[in-house]
């Protein structure tokens, strides 16, 4: 008997952990037919700012308004300087049960997120719900009404078959050119960026004299072109060159003959002085803010570091040089059909046992959405607010007006990245998602860096290295793992035999204990029988 109820809770064990193994089966979320507003609700929001304390302030006025009108929901801030820590952190509490209520997070996370039972809450109920959707007729704030989402934001936001998420805030990638060291160079800036024009003029710009100064600032340091976020500019040059990156079901295709070309092209211009990366060299606007730098590829909401009167400058005074800035979009190889991509941050709501609660985080959530918080925090950096609420107002629209008044609030260069978003926003993309996407993008940018690194440290980056870069990238971030049934349902592919011995023995070890205390229970109700 022992031995058949051993082998009965090993088997309900291991089929167990079979299904925690990839994508499990969501349970829709039934929206309660009323607001119980006699109770009261705590719910945690966690919220990403770079170390920018007037965001801070935003939030925390926010949740201030918010609770006013709401005085039975408390809302706790958790503050985050990293998106990848509020991922890992979401990933961390997903096995304990104790994920946050809100949370600022990317599309591509939530992917992830959902690969576990009951997670993220899929809000296409809540936004039309009549009563508490968006422009619902009981929700005590001036909503936006769905239609007034920028439909672009809001599809970015779609994926397997529901919303997941609703945007937040939006921006794209710019280049900041010095235009000045631009023109010292013979060079007249073009309408639109081209990558030729840029590799032209930063390896003129690599240029020495004989003392090693270069000859285009009289430094010893000049750093033509950086690019910080390294994903972004190959997921860019891939789909402005029509390659393949990945299907919507999940078919990996980064690893081309395309992708190669520019991976060993990239390696040339790190060999004549023109290309550097963040991750190697360093924040971009504090090179181009020293006069060191001329090409720095940014998003739009860094905007606030850049050029010689930003309000956020964060080297030495004394190494500030003065310069012409102009914000332009990132280089095209069409500048007839050019390419940008989408990005920042999106809200999903969590699953809890409560539907209550969860239609609490849902006010919480779209209270975000208003043109109150929207218009504050985009006016802090170069974001754009995602409604056409916000954008159309006449407060907004006296702000960009005003660009240049000052160099703080209507600071031109902030101002101007976000028009060229707004101005842009057709042009924009989003990558794919689904479980796996945010490593494929992991990916993308990691071999410009491995390239990158790989070229200054002298090593030969040909045809034999990137073969060896893409087994790489496959193994390390399971790539070939990731098993796509074309209808966009997702699935990691088979464990590896290490995590397969370690979970069985885990399994062992708790049926073990199982059973030992159950033969206990009934060797002790015996001795209490006999007796």
């Amino acid at each position: 008997m022992k031995k058949f109820v051993c082998v009965l809770l090993i088997l309900g064990m291991l089929l167990s952990l079979t299904a925690c193994h990839g994508s499990q089966e969501k349970k829709v979320f039934e929206i309660p037919e009323q607001f119980d507003t006699s109770r009261t609700y705590e719910i945690t929001f966690w919220a990403k700012n770079d170390t920018n304390m007037t965001q801070v302030d935003i939030y925390k006025a926010a949740i201030e308004e918010f609770q006013e009108l709401y005085p039975n929901i408390t809302v706790n801030l958790r503050l985050y300087t990293d998106y990848g820590k509020i991922y890992n952190d979401v990933i961390t509490n997903i096995a304990t049960g104790t994920t946050p209520n809100v949370c600022i997070t990317y599309p591509d996370h939530i992917a992830t997120y959902l690969t576990g039972a009951d997670t993220v809450v899929p809000l296409d109920d809540l936004i039309a719900h009549p009563k508490y959707g968006l422009g619902g007729s009981e929700v005590k704030f001036d909503s936006p009404t769905q239609q007034e989402i920028i439909p672009k934001f809001l599809e970015e936001c779609a994926f397997s078959g529901h919303y997941y998420a609703i945007p937040y805030m939006r921006s794209t990638e710019c280049c900041y050119v010095n235009k000045t060291f631009v023109e010292k160079l013979g060079y007249a800036l073009p309408e639109i960026l081209t990558w030729d024009f840029v590799w032209e003029v930063s390896t003129a710009a690599a240029a020495q004299d004989a003392d090693g100064n270069y000859l285009v600032n009289g430094q010893k340091v000049m750093l033509p072109f950086i690019y910080k976020s390294t994903d972004n500019m190959m997921i860019q040059m891939l789909r402005q060159l029509d390659a393949g990156y990945s299907t919507h079901g999940g078919d990996i295709q980064i690893f081309n003959d395309t992708t190669r070309q520019l991976l060993l092209e990239i390696s040339g211009h790190v060999q004549s002085g023109a290309f550097n990366t963040f991750k190697l060299a360093g924040y971009p606007a504090n090179f181009l803010n020293a006069g060191q730098c001329i090409f720095a590829v940014d998003s739009t909401a860094g905007a606030t570091w850049m050029g010689s009167n930003a309000p956020l400058i964060d080297i030495a005074e004394d190494k500030l040089v003065q310069f012409e800035t102009v914000v332009m979009p990132i280089p095209q190889f069409d500048t007839g059909n050019p390419e940008m991509i989408s990005q920042g941050p999106s809200m999903c709501v969590f699953h809890k046992e409560d539907p209550q609660e969860v239609l609490a985080s849902w006010l919480f959530a779209q209270y975000m959405l208003t043109n109150d918080v929207q218009i504050a925090y985009s006016q802090t950096e170069g974001y754009a607010p995602v409604t056409s609420k916000a954008q159309n107002s006449s407060e907004y629209q006296d702000y960009l007006s005003r660009s240049g008044e000052d160099n703080q609030l209507y600071y031109d260069i902030k101002i101007n990245a976000t028009k060229l978003l707004m101005e842009n926003t057709d042009n924009t993309f989003v990558t794919p998602v689904f479980n796996g996407s945010a490593s494929l993008r992991n990916a993308a940018g990691q071999m410009i860096e491995e390239v990158n690194k790989s070229t200054r440290r002298k090593q030969t980056v040909d045809d034999a290295y990137i073969d060896e870069l893409y087994a790489e990238m496959t193994s390390l971030y399971r790539l070939d793992q990731i098993t796509a049934d074309g209808n966009g349902k997702i699935t990691l592919g088979e464990l590896p035999q290490a995590s397969k011995a370690l979970l069985i023995g885990l399994a062992f070890v708790w049926v073990g204990m199982g059973v030992y205390v159950a033969l206990e229970a009934v060797k002790k109700k015996k001795l209490l029988k006999d007796h």
